[in-house]
């Protein structure tokens, strides 16, 4: 079995009660099938309460005021761990902040970035993301898993890297880039012509392809696209009650005033640091997403939610710089990232809908 982790990956601990946030409230805690075998055969005096605090219909922790979950204290420390160890806790408690994508004897391991600490690790970062692979025991098979396919998108993503760590070129260039790239291979998919595939690859290598990238004129159109795409997010479940004032400011600060009052915006706020970060969501995004391809056959509805994503969270920052008189604190960046990351990669239905918002409504300079 490969396994493979981020180049930051083992940089990360849990702080627990010096984080700002807490993992354990905002969203319901399931529990797989195996601990609560475990839970409900435990011997310990702790016992009783153990099972006050699970709900065994929905297979989840019960929660308190706030959504916080039954054994999370006033110290933010959990009293389960506290009272039974490490071996007590649950798969997901054990793994998170750790996003895990499966595929035929391959483990891709992520750190979301809904964890305050992951998410300041990935900010910091100032040299282009690399992925290191590493080999276990053991293989697993999924029926239906189209290796071809996979391969083709392994090659895609590799080269998606490529370009969107290429700093030589500006980022709404290799975004574009590789929007274009996806589009094109998301043709030949849709027209069963795979084989054709690595063609596209090798054309967007050329140094044209990026000249043309860059000419692409981004006028009142890709505004509204923007626009538009933060407005959908009023669609989604709601984890935070706050969330929804958030939105409704961001979009009051920036697109009530019109184009040239948000692109003036953008060319006092965009520096070198916030491009490099920028990249790295873009990159952490295309990672953790991008080869659910194999399953679906969406690659370009992927690769678009990437960008758009980030295009959020970069608003989300903008916004918040504007208000506070053109500054903005890491921490602020830091606490804007994993809040949407909160909001939209902690509810299967919430990636749902966004996905099909992006198979539906493509960025305008691919209609």
């Amino acid at each position: 079995m490969q396994y493979s982790i981020p180049d930051y990956y083992k940089e990360f601990h849990c702080i627990a009660d010096q984080c700002e946030e807490t993992c354990c409230a905002g969203w319901q805690i399931m529990i797989d099938k195996k601990s609560l075998k475990k839970y409900i055969h435990t011997k310990s005096p702790y016992r009783w309460t153990l099972l006050r605090g699970i709900d065994f219909l929905h297979g989840a922790f019960r929660q308190k005021e706030e959504k916080r979950c039954f054994f999370l204290n006033e110290n933010n420390l959990c009293n389960l761990y506290s009272n039974l160890g490490e071996s007590a806790l649950c798969k997901t408690c054990k793994n998170y902040p750790r996003h895990i994508e499966e595929f035929e004897d391959v483990r891709e391991i992520t750190l979301s970035v809904s964890c305050p600490e992951a998410a300041r690790i990935l900010l910091s970062k100032t040299e282009p993301v690399h992925f290191l692979t590493y080999e276990k025991p053991g293989t697993e098979e999924y029926d239906n898993f189209d290796p071809f396919l996979y391969s083709m998108l392994l090659d895609c993503r590799e080269e998606m890297y490529r370009i969107l760590q290429d700093r030589s070129l500006s980022l709404r260039t290799r975004t574009v880039l590789i929007l274009g790239m996806t589009h094109d291979i998301q043709t030949r998919i849709d027209q069963e012509n795979v084989f054709d595939c690595q063609n596209v690859l090798t054309r967007y290598q050329n140094p044209g392809a990026a000249k043309k990238a860059a000419s692409i004129h981004f006028g009142e159109a890709a505004f509204s696209f923007q626009h538009s795409m933060l407005k959908s997010l009023h669609r989604l479940e709601v984890l935070n009650e706050h969330w929804p004032d958030l939105l409704l400011e961001t979009e009051a600060i920036l697109y009530m005033n019109g184009t040239g009052h948000y692109k003036k915006a953008c060319r006092a706020f965009l520096d070198n640091k916030v491009l490099i970060q920028l990249e790295q969501i873009l990159v952490y995004f295309i990672s953790t997403y991008f080869y659910g391809a194999v399953y679906d056959g969406e690659v370009l509805a992927k690769a678009q939610m990437s960008a758009v994503c980030t295009g959020q969270i970069f608003d989300l920052w903008l916004a918040r710089y504007i208000e506070n008189g053109n500054v903005i604190s890491e921490e602020e960046k830091i606490e804007l990232l994993y809040r949407y990351s909160r909001e939209i990669e902690h509810s299967d239905e919430n990636l749902k809908i966004i996905e099909k918002i992006m198979v539906g409504h493509k960025v305008p300079w691919l209609q």
